[in-house]
């Protein structure tokens, strides 16, 4: 099915002829995988919208080790909160994770066309309202929560998102990735799946996982107080 802004939560409230004048200042965009889209410090000129694929933001630490902040899957925005900035910078580095296509926004355009809609002011509004109480809830995780109930919490909340009883998934984004996503080594990362593995709380082949005992999972989460609270690509809430 062809992709359409309109099925975006930022352009819902759009009308036609407001799409159209989007679209008129926006941009395809195609990266293989490991393509940069931009560098953190560049001058963030545009936002956007990911078709396919996904896209890596991440920072890099004093030591030189790679922080994953947030991994935006299709059909969601990023880098939108810098609209409103005076000189803004892109505070993170995007990489596409797979081949990715996306859709390039101008910022000054953009804003041109809130003033008109006071729909579309309120929603972008209540996407980085969102997005704080996600980076909240984050923090909290982080900060309180062990390891392994962040990748349980993960787990659950794939689960709770897949609906069935014995859910199978794969991990669409790669397992290096998802550990620096969850603040955890990939060696941790491995023997925690180890570890439920050996509790018949899930399987793993590969890339694949399949949910064998859910409520297990949900106790392991649940003692960490984030179970359904995916770490993985944002979810949007509305």
């Amino acid at each position: 099915m062809a992709f359409d802004l309109k099925d975006t939560y930022l352009f819902s409230q759009l009308s036609d002829s407001q799409l159209e004048r989007v679209r008129s200042f926006s941009q395809k965009i195609r990266l293989q995988d490991g393509g940069v889209l931009f560098e953190a410090g560049d001058e963030a000129r545009r936002f956007f919208v990911v078709i396919e694929g996904q896209i890596k933001l991440s920072r890099l630490s004093l030591n030189g080790n790679e922080k994953v902040i947030e991994v935006v899957s299709a059909g969601h925005s990023f880098a939108e909160a810098l609209l409103f900035a005076n000189h803004p910078n892109y505070p993170v580095r995007a990489v596409a994770i797979t081949e990715t296509v996306l859709i390039a926004i101008e910022n000054k355009a953009f804003l041109a066309l809130l003033r008109e809609s006071v729909e579309t002011c309120f929603r972008v509004m209540g996407d980085m309202s969102m997005r704080l109480r996600h980076l909240i809830k984050e923090i909290d995780d982080l900060t309180l929560q062990s390891a392994s109930g962040r990748v349980a919490g993960y787990l659950c909340g794939r689960y709770l998102t897949g609906g069935g009883a014995r859910v199978k998934f794969d991990l669409d984004t790669p397992k290096g990735v998802l550990a620096s996503r969850l603040s955890v080594k990939p060696e941790t990362f491995s023997r925690i799946l180890n570890n439920f593995t050996s509790q018949g709380l899930v399987k793993v082949r590969g890339g694949r996982i399949e949910i064998l005992n859910p409520d297990g999972l949900k106790r392991q989460a649940q003692s960490a107080g984030i179970c359904g609270h995916s770490m993985g690509p944002a979810k949007e809430d509305a």
